[in-house]
């Protein structure tokens, strides 16, 4: 479709975003908003949650020990989530909205929400492959607070900044990427 970037020239797109934050705000992650975003959620129903403490690094703390571990920036980021980061993630879901109603698929194959490949192997069933992608999606959240960061974290914000967390990440989610795509959908 015209208009459309291909693979390359999106790659050098986020490539320059992703130059552009690093350098003028701070490396891109993803998946510690989810943690703010349930902190928030939790803050609404335990008012004893987020307590201000002049002590603390950031002027906050937390009865809970994970949001309190970065030093009360968590529990901050909680009692005050209008930030880069938070508007960050906003964001990227009004970005892919906003591109998903400007460009919309390019043929009738990327309309169908199940993809052949997936039809092929384990049916043409709507509800199974939403619930396998969204059951995939909980487990790579997990995998990311896990690791402590996302691959928008260690890998393209760490890759960048030459950290050799950002490499390993890399080879390590390719290594096990790989064999799991071929053990789910065959060589074929």
């Amino acid at each position: 479709m015209k208009g459309q970037l291909n693979w390359k020239q999106g790659g050098i797109a986020l490539g320059l975003v992703f130059f552009v934050a690093v350098f003028l705000v701070k490396p891109i992650g993803v998946s510690t908003q989810f943690v703010i975003f349930d902190g928030i959620l939790w803050d609404l129903f335990d008012s004893e949650l987020i307590t201000i403490d002049e002590t603390a690094k950031h002027g906050y703390k937390s009865t809970n020990p994970y949001l309190n571990k970065s030093g009360g920036q968590y529990s901050r980021n909680i009692n005050n989530p209008i930030n880069y980061s938070f508007i960050f993630i906003l964001s990227m879901v009004l970005g892919a909205f906003l591109s998903s109603k400007t460009y919309g698929p390019v043929d009738n194959k990327m309309n169908k929400a199940v993809p052949e490949a997936w039809q092929k192997r384990f049916g043409d069933s709507h509800c199974k492959r939403y619930f396998f992608v969204f059951l995939g999606g909980i487990l790579v959240l997990f995998g990311s607070r896990l690791a402590g960061g996302c691959t928008s974290g260690h890998m393209m914000s760490g890759m960048m900044q030459t950290a050799v967390s950002g490499y390993l990440f890399a080879a390590s989610a390719f290594l096990i990427a790989i064999p799991c795509a071929i053990l789910l959908y065959s060589r074929d």
